[in-house]
Protein backbone atom coordinates (compact mmCIF):
# COMPACT_ATOMS: atom_id res chain seq x y z
CA UNK A 1 0.00 0.00 0.00
CA UNK A 2 1.29 3.77 -0.91
CA UNK A 3 0.67 6.36 1.27
CA UNK A 4 0.86 10.27 0.27
CA UNK A 5 4.16 12.14 0.83
CA UNK A 6 2.39 13.93 3.72
CA UNK A 7 1.60 10.96 5.51
CA UNK A 8 5.36 9.36 5.35
CA UNK A 9 6.46 12.55 6.61
CA UNK A 10 4.35 12.24 9.51
CA UNK A 11 5.55 8.66 10.48
CA UNK A 12 9.18 10.16 9.87
CA UNK A 13 8.84 12.71 12.01
CA UNK A 14 7.11 10.36 14.64
CA UNK A 15 10.69 8.88 15.02
CA UNK A 16 12.47 12.39 14.89
CA UNK A 17 13.31 13.25 11.33
CA UNK A 18 13.93 16.73 10.79
CA UNK A 19 11.68 17.75 7.74
CA UNK A 20 10.73 21.31 6.90
CA UNK A 21 6.78 22.52 8.53
CA UNK A 22 4.17 21.96 6.14
CA UNK A 23 0.45 21.33 5.93
CA UNK A 24 -2.39 19.37 3.35
CA UNK A 25 -4.45 21.77 1.17
CA UNK A 26 -8.16 20.63 -0.43
CA UNK A 27 -8.53 24.10 -2.02
CA UNK A 28 -6.43 27.20 -3.01
CA UNK A 29 -7.97 29.11 -0.17
CA UNK A 30 -6.18 26.45 2.40
CA UNK A 31 -3.13 26.32 0.57
CA UNK A 32 -3.17 30.23 1.12
CA UNK A 33 -3.45 29.98 4.65
CA UNK A 34 -0.97 27.62 5.29
CA UNK A 35 1.41 29.44 3.48
CA UNK A 36 0.41 32.62 5.22
CA UNK A 37 0.93 30.99 8.60
CA UNK A 38 4.44 29.04 7.62
CA UNK A 39 5.75 32.28 6.60
CA UNK A 40 8.37 32.93 3.77
CA UNK A 41 8.17 31.04 0.39
CA UNK A 42 6.57 27.63 0.36
CA UNK A 43 6.77 24.88 -2.25
CA UNK A 44 3.28 23.71 -3.38
CA UNK A 45 3.36 19.49 -3.82
CA UNK A 46 0.93 17.64 -5.65
CA UNK A 47 -0.19 14.51 -3.36
CA UNK A 48 -0.66 11.62 -5.97
CA UNK A 49 0.89 8.13 -5.90
CA UNK A 50 3.08 8.63 -9.10
CA UNK A 51 6.38 9.66 -9.39
CA UNK A 52 7.65 12.53 -11.96
CA UNK A 53 5.61 15.28 -10.28
CA UNK A 54 7.90 18.07 -10.92
CA UNK A 55 8.47 17.53 -14.17
CA UNK A 56 4.46 17.41 -14.72
CA UNK A 57 4.11 20.46 -13.30
CA UNK A 58 3.08 19.01 -9.45
CA UNK A 59 5.50 20.42 -7.82
CA UNK A 60 6.25 24.52 -7.87
CA UNK A 61 7.89 27.40 -5.60
CA UNK A 62 5.29 30.19 -4.27
CA UNK A 63 7.07 33.09 -3.17
CA UNK A 64 3.83 34.25 -1.14
CA UNK A 65 0.73 33.62 -0.09
CA UNK A 66 -1.27 34.98 -2.44
CA UNK A 67 1.07 33.21 -5.48
CA UNK A 68 0.77 29.75 -3.41
CA UNK A 69 -3.54 29.73 -3.52
CA UNK A 70 -2.63 30.57 -7.39
CA UNK A 71 -0.66 27.56 -8.07
CA UNK A 72 -2.89 25.31 -5.71
CA UNK A 73 -5.62 26.34 -8.21
CA UNK A 74 -3.64 25.05 -11.11
CA UNK A 75 -2.28 21.51 -9.54
CA UNK A 76 -5.28 20.73 -7.92
CA UNK A 77 -7.55 18.49 -10.74
CA UNK A 78 -4.58 17.97 -12.78
CA UNK A 79 -3.89 14.71 -14.15
CA UNK A 80 -0.35 12.75 -13.26
CA UNK A 81 0.04 9.62 -15.22
CA UNK A 82 -3.73 9.04 -14.66
CA UNK A 83 -4.04 9.92 -11.65
CA UNK A 84 -5.94 13.10 -10.43
CA UNK A 85 -4.68 15.57 -7.48
CA UNK A 86 -6.90 16.29 -4.99
CA UNK A 87 -4.96 17.05 -2.44
CA UNK A 88 -1.30 19.55 -2.05
CA UNK A 89 1.52 19.61 0.27
CA UNK A 90 1.97 22.94 1.23
CA UNK A 91 5.30 22.99 2.89
CA UNK A 92 7.87 25.81 4.08
CA UNK A 93 11.23 26.13 1.27
CA UNK A 94 14.34 25.03 2.06
CA UNK A 95 17.70 26.71 0.62
CA UNK A 96 19.59 23.75 -0.68
CA UNK A 97 23.44 23.38 -0.78
CA UNK A 98 23.85 20.19 -1.81
CA UNK A 99 21.46 16.80 -2.35
CA UNK A 100 21.55 13.45 -1.08
CA UNK A 101 19.06 9.45 -1.51
CA UNK A 102 18.54 7.48 1.44
CA UNK A 103 16.33 4.68 1.29
CA UNK A 104 15.51 1.19 2.33
CA UNK A 105 14.10 -1.76 0.88
CA UNK A 106 13.33 -4.94 1.28
CA UNK A 107 15.69 -7.22 -0.87
CA UNK A 108 14.49 -10.96 -2.25
CA UNK A 109 17.54 -12.12 -2.37
CA UNK A 110 19.29 -11.12 1.01
CA UNK A 111 15.79 -11.15 2.27
CA UNK A 112 17.29 -8.73 4.27
CA UNK A 113 16.11 -4.63 4.17
CA UNK A 114 19.13 -3.32 2.38
CA UNK A 115 20.20 0.93 2.68
CA UNK A 116 20.69 2.59 -0.51
CA UNK A 117 22.74 5.77 -0.32
CA UNK A 118 24.16 7.69 -3.08
CA UNK A 119 25.33 11.78 -3.26
CA UNK A 120 23.42 11.46 -6.17
CA UNK A 121 20.02 12.89 -4.65
CA UNK A 122 17.24 14.85 -6.51
CA UNK A 123 16.99 12.46 -9.16
CA UNK A 124 15.14 8.69 -10.01
CA UNK A 125 17.16 6.25 -8.39
CA UNK A 126 16.93 4.00 -10.71
CA UNK A 127 18.69 6.10 -13.44
CA UNK A 128 21.58 6.19 -11.01
CA UNK A 129 21.55 2.53 -10.84
CA UNK A 130 21.47 2.30 -14.51
CA UNK A 131 23.79 4.33 -15.61
CA UNK A 132 26.22 5.29 -12.62
CA UNK A 133 26.14 2.38 -10.38
CA UNK A 134 29.32 3.15 -8.60
CA UNK A 135 27.63 6.31 -7.01
CA UNK A 136 25.15 3.73 -4.83
CA UNK A 137 26.07 1.93 -1.50
CA UNK A 138 24.42 -1.04 -0.91
CA UNK A 139 24.37 -2.56 2.40
CA UNK A 140 22.37 -4.98 4.00
CA UNK A 141 21.15 -4.70 7.56
CA UNK A 142 20.59 -8.30 9.98
CA UNK A 143 16.92 -7.40 11.33
CA UNK A 144 18.39 -9.70 14.57
CA UNK A 145 20.82 -6.40 15.48
CA UNK A 146 19.32 -3.76 13.45
CA UNK A 147 21.25 -0.74 11.95
CA UNK A 148 24.37 -0.79 14.22
CA UNK A 149 26.12 2.70 14.86
CA UNK A 150 29.41 1.57 12.86
CA UNK A 151 27.25 1.06 10.04
CA UNK A 152 24.94 3.87 9.65
CA UNK A 153 28.12 5.62 10.09
CA UNK A 154 29.55 3.73 7.36
CA UNK A 155 26.76 5.02 4.91
CA UNK A 156 26.97 8.66 6.17
CA UNK A 157 31.08 8.61 5.08
CA UNK A 158 29.81 7.41 2.14
CA UNK A 159 27.61 10.44 1.42
CA UNK A 160 29.57 13.21 3.28
CA UNK A 161 33.14 14.04 4.30
CA UNK A 162 32.44 16.75 7.38
CA UNK A 163 31.95 14.75 10.59
CA UNK A 164 29.49 16.92 11.57
CA UNK A 165 27.10 16.23 8.87
CA UNK A 166 27.94 12.33 8.57
CA UNK A 167 26.44 11.89 12.00
CA UNK A 168 23.27 13.86 10.86
CA UNK A 169 23.27 12.23 8.27
CA UNK A 170 23.68 8.54 10.54
CA UNK A 171 21.52 9.86 12.41
CA UNK A 172 18.46 10.32 10.39
CA UNK A 173 18.97 7.04 8.84
CA UNK A 174 18.46 5.27 12.35
CA UNK A 175 15.18 7.15 12.40
CA UNK A 176 14.40 5.84 8.60
CA UNK A 177 15.19 2.47 9.81
CA UNK A 178 13.18 2.51 12.90
CA UNK A 179 10.33 4.03 11.38
CA UNK A 180 10.74 1.19 8.15
CA UNK A 181 10.54 -1.30 10.61
CA UNK A 182 8.00 -0.37 12.86
CA UNK A 183 5.42 0.64 10.45
CA UNK A 184 5.92 -2.75 8.30
CA UNK A 185 7.58 -1.04 5.32
CA UNK A 186 9.00 -2.63 1.91
CA UNK A 187 10.32 1.10 0.91
CA UNK A 188 11.14 3.43 2.69
CA UNK A 189 13.00 6.68 0.98
CA UNK A 190 14.07 10.19 1.30
CA UNK A 191 14.85 11.96 -1.67
CA UNK A 192 16.04 14.36 -1.48
CA UNK A 193 18.35 14.39 2.00
CA UNK A 194 19.28 17.79 1.70
CA UNK A 195 22.72 20.50 3.65
CA UNK A 196 21.19 23.39 3.91
CA UNK A 197 23.69 26.48 3.44
CA UNK A 198 23.97 26.75 7.25
CA UNK A 199 25.55 22.80 7.14
CA UNK A 200 22.08 21.46 8.54
CA UNK A 201 20.61 18.20 7.22
CA UNK A 202 17.04 17.82 6.51
CA UNK A 203 14.77 15.47 4.29
CA UNK A 204 12.87 17.38 2.00
CA UNK A 205 10.60 14.28 0.25
CA UNK A 206 9.78 11.34 1.85
CA UNK A 207 8.07 8.21 0.32
CA UNK A 208 6.99 5.33 1.81
CA UNK A 209 5.31 1.77 0.67
CA UNK A 210 3.57 -0.41 3.20
CA UNK A 211 3.47 -4.43 3.05
CA UNK A 212 -0.19 -5.03 2.83
CA UNK A 213 0.30 -8.29 4.82
CA UNK A 214 1.46 -6.06 7.68
CA UNK A 215 -2.46 -3.89 7.71
CA UNK A 216 -3.80 -6.33 9.91
CA UNK A 217 -1.64 -5.54 12.86
CA UNK A 218 -1.49 -1.93 11.89
CA UNK A 219 -5.16 -0.74 11.67
CA UNK A 220 -3.95 2.66 11.58
CA UNK A 221 -2.29 2.50 8.46
CA UNK A 222 -4.91 1.03 6.70
CA UNK A 223 -6.60 4.35 7.81
CA UNK A 224 -3.88 6.15 5.40
CA UNK A 225 -5.21 5.19 2.13
CA UNK A 226 -6.38 6.66 0.06
CA UNK A 227 -8.46 4.83 -2.95
CA UNK A 228 -9.17 8.00 -4.79
CA UNK A 229 -5.26 7.36 -5.58
CA UNK A 230 -5.40 4.50 -6.73
CA UNK A 231 -6.38 2.54 -10.00
CA UNK A 232 -10.12 2.18 -9.61
CA UNK A 233 -9.32 -1.70 -11.40
CA UNK A 234 -6.67 -2.29 -8.31
CA UNK A 235 -9.52 -0.77 -5.84
CA UNK A 236 -12.65 -2.49 -6.76
CA UNK A 237 -10.48 -5.83 -7.28
CA UNK A 238 -9.40 -5.61 -3.73
CA UNK A 239 -12.86 -4.73 -2.36
CA UNK A 240 -13.82 -8.28 -4.17
CA UNK A 241 -11.27 -10.21 -2.40
CA UNK A 242 -9.15 -10.99 -5.98
CA UNK A 243 -5.41 -9.94 -6.51
CA UNK A 244 -5.16 -7.80 -8.94
CA UNK A 245 -2.39 -5.72 -10.95
CA UNK A 246 -3.01 -3.89 -14.24
CA UNK A 247 -0.34 -4.31 -16.74
CA UNK A 248 -0.05 -2.82 -20.39
CA UNK A 249 -0.89 -5.85 -22.49
CA UNK A 250 -4.33 -6.96 -24.67
CA UNK A 251 -4.74 -10.41 -23.09
CA UNK A 252 -7.06 -10.40 -19.74
CA UNK A 253 -6.23 -13.44 -17.72
CA UNK A 254 -8.39 -15.02 -14.75
CA UNK A 255 -6.58 -18.00 -13.44
CA UNK A 256 -6.65 -19.24 -10.07
CA UNK A 257 -3.83 -19.25 -7.73
CA UNK A 258 -0.70 -17.08 -8.09
CA UNK A 259 1.91 -19.57 -9.20
CA UNK A 260 -0.30 -20.39 -12.38
CA UNK A 261 -1.00 -16.99 -12.86
CA UNK A 262 2.70 -16.31 -13.07
CA UNK A 263 2.97 -19.35 -15.42
CA UNK A 264 -0.17 -18.19 -17.79
CA UNK A 265 1.62 -14.78 -18.45
CA UNK A 266 5.16 -16.18 -19.23
CA UNK A 267 2.69 -18.35 -21.63
CA UNK A 268 1.00 -15.64 -22.77
CA UNK A 269 4.40 -13.82 -23.82
CA UNK A 270 5.86 -17.16 -25.16
CA UNK A 271 3.72 -17.11 -28.17
CA UNK A 272 3.78 -13.52 -28.70
CA UNK A 273 1.25 -11.82 -26.37
CA UNK A 274 1.05 -9.47 -23.66
CA UNK A 275 -0.74 -10.00 -20.54
CA UNK A 276 -3.42 -7.22 -19.73
CA UNK A 277 -3.27 -8.02 -16.01
CA UNK A 278 -2.19 -10.36 -13.12
CA UNK A 279 -5.82 -12.01 -11.39
CA UNK A 280 -5.61 -14.33 -9.21
CA UNK A 281 -9.42 -15.65 -8.05
CA UNK A 282 -8.29 -17.49 -5.25
CA UNK A 283 -8.68 -20.90 -4.11
CA UNK A 284 -12.62 -20.67 -3.03
CA UNK A 285 -15.15 -21.92 -4.84
CA UNK A 286 -17.57 -18.70 -5.07
CA UNK A 287 -18.73 -17.52 -8.40
CA UNK A 288 -19.38 -14.09 -7.74
CA UNK A 289 -15.55 -13.84 -7.80
CA UNK A 290 -15.23 -14.76 -11.24
CA UNK A 291 -18.46 -12.32 -12.27
CA UNK A 292 -16.28 -9.63 -10.23
CA UNK A 293 -13.70 -10.83 -12.03
CA UNK A 294 -14.92 -10.39 -15.66
CA UNK A 295 -16.66 -6.86 -14.79
CA UNK A 296 -12.97 -6.00 -13.55
CA UNK A 297 -11.50 -6.97 -16.85
CA UNK A 298 -14.11 -6.02 -19.27
CA UNK A 299 -13.73 -2.00 -17.73
CA UNK A 300 -10.37 -2.30 -19.39
CA UNK A 301 -10.81 -0.94 -22.87
CA UNK A 302 -7.07 -2.52 -23.66
CA UNK A 303 -8.08 -5.86 -23.68
CA UNK A 304 -9.08 -7.69 -26.70
CA UNK A 305 -9.48 -11.13 -25.80
CA UNK A 306 -9.82 -12.49 -22.23
CA UNK A 307 -8.00 -16.09 -21.21
CA UNK A 308 -9.65 -18.03 -18.35
CA UNK A 309 -6.98 -20.53 -17.42
CA UNK A 310 -8.54 -22.53 -14.25
CA UNK A 311 -6.49 -25.89 -12.47
CA UNK A 312 -9.45 -27.06 -10.06
CA UNK A 313 -7.90 -28.49 -6.88
CA UNK A 314 -9.91 -26.58 -4.43
CA UNK A 315 -11.47 -24.78 -7.00
CA UNK A 316 -14.45 -26.34 -8.46
CA UNK A 317 -14.52 -25.47 -12.04
CA UNK A 318 -18.27 -26.05 -12.37
CA UNK A 319 -18.62 -22.99 -9.92
CA UNK A 320 -16.29 -21.27 -12.61
CA UNK A 321 -18.62 -22.26 -15.30
CA UNK A 322 -21.30 -20.80 -13.41
CA UNK A 323 -19.60 -17.62 -12.80
CA UNK A 324 -18.95 -16.88 -16.60
CA UNK A 325 -22.16 -17.85 -17.39
CA UNK A 326 -23.90 -15.44 -14.91
CA UNK A 327 -21.61 -12.75 -15.80
CA UNK A 328 -22.00 -12.85 -19.31
CA UNK A 329 -25.66 -12.70 -19.19
CA UNK A 330 -25.46 -9.97 -16.91
CA UNK A 331 -23.07 -8.28 -19.56
CA UNK A 332 -22.54 -9.48 -22.99
CA UNK A 333 -19.45 -9.86 -23.58
CA UNK A 334 -17.92 -7.50 -26.87
CA UNK A 335 -14.54 -9.48 -26.73
CA UNK A 336 -13.79 -12.88 -27.46
CA UNK A 337 -13.32 -15.39 -24.49
CA UNK A 338 -11.18 -18.87 -24.43
CA UNK A 339 -11.48 -20.90 -21.27
CA UNK A 340 -9.34 -23.46 -20.22
CA UNK A 341 -10.72 -25.48 -17.35
CA UNK A 342 -9.27 -29.09 -15.96
CA UNK A 343 -9.55 -30.50 -12.28
CA UNK A 344 -12.70 -30.99 -9.88
CA UNK A 345 -15.88 -31.47 -11.62
CA UNK A 346 -14.70 -30.67 -15.23
CA UNK A 347 -17.09 -32.72 -16.74
CA UNK A 348 -19.81 -30.84 -15.20
CA UNK A 349 -18.41 -27.37 -16.01
CA UNK A 350 -17.97 -28.56 -19.57
CA UNK A 351 -21.64 -29.74 -19.84
CA UNK A 352 -22.36 -26.45 -18.30
CA UNK A 353 -20.80 -24.11 -20.70
CA UNK A 354 -21.38 -26.47 -23.44
CA UNK A 355 -25.06 -25.87 -22.81
CA UNK A 356 -24.41 -22.43 -22.47
CA UNK A 357 -22.82 -21.58 -25.87
CA UNK A 358 -19.59 -21.91 -24.77
CA UNK A 359 -16.41 -24.19 -26.00
CA UNK A 360 -13.36 -24.97 -23.52
CA UNK A 361 -10.52 -27.04 -23.76
CA UNK A 362 -8.38 -28.74 -21.17
CA UNK A 363 -5.25 -27.80 -23.22
CA UNK A 364 -3.36 -24.80 -21.23
CA UNK A 365 -1.03 -24.36 -24.20
CA UNK A 366 -3.86 -24.27 -26.99
CA UNK A 367 -5.70 -21.42 -25.20
CA UNK A 368 -3.07 -19.25 -24.42
CA UNK A 369 -2.42 -19.69 -28.16
CA UNK A 370 -6.19 -18.93 -29.17
CA UNK A 371 -6.54 -15.67 -26.87
CA UNK A 372 -3.09 -14.33 -28.14
CA UNK A 373 -4.53 -14.98 -31.82
CA UNK A 374 -8.12 -13.39 -30.99
CA UNK A 375 -6.03 -10.01 -29.46
CA UNK A 376 -4.32 -10.08 -32.55
CA UNK A 377 -7.58 -9.69 -34.72
CA UNK A 378 -6.91 -13.37 -35.98
CA UNK A 379 -9.12 -16.25 -35.60
CA UNK A 380 -9.16 -19.05 -32.86
CA UNK A 381 -7.64 -22.21 -33.75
Amino acid sequence: MNIHEYQAKDLLRAEGVPIPAGDVATTPEQAEAIAQRLGGMVVVKAQVHAGGRGKAGGVKLAKTPAEARLLAAKILGMQIKGLTVHKVLVTAASDIASEAYVGIILDRATRKPVFMVSRAGGIDIEEVAATTPEKILKLPIDTRFGLQAYQANELGFFLFDDIKKVRAAAKIMTQLYAAFMRNGASLAEINPLVVTPAGDVVALDAKISIDDNELDRHPELEALRDETAEEPSEVEARNAHLTFIKLEGDVGCVVNGAGLAMATMDLVKYYGGEPANFLDIGGSSNPEKVVSALRIITEDPSVKAILFNIFGGITRTDDVANGIVTATKANPLRIPLVIRLTGTNEELAMKILHDNGFTASSDMDEAVKQAVALAHGGKAA
